[in-house]
Formats: structure tokens, sequence, C-alpha cells
């Protein structure tokens, strides 16, 4: 699983990076829920999801302050 660069994210609409944000998290509880069940076979994903949805809001965030 390849992370998004904030320039990619850019492009997108505030509404875009929302639903992102929301199926990443979403993502990103079932990948924890696996963890603890020992059914994880890749944990790097936890990271690269975690980064994701900071990269996302830090592009909300840039976007709000103008």
């Amino acid at each position: 699983m390849k992370g998004r660069t904030a320039k990619d994210l850019r492009d997108l609409s505030n509404e875009e990076l929302l639903i992102a944000i929301r199926e990443n998290e979403d993502t990103l509880t079932k990948l924890r829920f696996q963890r603890v069940l020992g059914q994880l076979q890749n944990t790097s994903q936890l990271n690269t999801l975690r980064k994701d949805i900071a990269r996302i809001r830090t592009v909300l965030h840039e976007r709000a302050n103008g």
C-alpha cells in the first residue's frame, strides 16, 4: 500500500478529502482489529494509513487558514 503525496491531495476538492479521511479511518479501524486478532500480515499498512490521514488533514488545515 503506497501513501498519497500532498501534491496529489491538493488537486482534490474538500468534499473528496473528507470522504478520503472517512474511508481511511474506517480501514484503519478494521486493520487495528485484524492486528489484535492476529490476522494482519502487513503491519506497515497501519503507519501508511495514519500518515495519509495526517496529510489530508494538513491540506484541509492549509486551506482553512488560506
